[in-house]
């Protein structure tokens, strides 16, 4: 009888595990798909973006590459907290100026995108640095 509490432990810990690969999207996969003709229409204009640090910077660099940033994670995982399409959707809101993972990504993929690296250089740089 005593190790049926230890057998119930194994089970749910395997079930568990079970839940967390299964529900992990496989590796390149978490991306979302760029839509064509996306553009920077969307993200807020400079008087409505918070005055935190880096902010206004960030919000810049996804004006220059809202079609990269459409085709972009965002890692701070705002896709099952906030609904966000992508790391673009950040920045159509000011959710983005009060995330340093949303600006961190932003001036990577911006910069990257601004000296000619794909799509999947971008994504791969991003998931290095900001993936878990």
């Amino acid at each position: 009888m005593a190790k049926a509490p230890w057998i119930v432990a194994g089970v749910a810990a395997a079930a568990l595990v079970a839940v967390v690969v299964s529900t992990r999207p496989a590796s390149g996969s978490i991306h979302p798909d760029p839509r064509p003709g996306i553009t920077a229409e969307k993200i807020l204009p400079n008087f409505a973006i918070p005055k935190n640090p880096g902010a206004l910077e960030a919000y810049a660099a996804a004006r220059t590459a809202a079609a990269t940033l459409d085709g972009v994670y965002c890692h701070c995982d705002c896709s099952k907290h906030s609904g966000h399409r992508s790391l673009l959707t950040c920045f159509e809101s000011d959710h983005g100026a009060f995330c340093d993972i949303c600006m961190g990504e932003a001036m990577v993929a911006s910069g990257m995108a601004a000296r000619g690296q794909s799509l999947m250089e971008i994504r791969d740089a991003i998931d290095r640095q900001f993936g878990t």
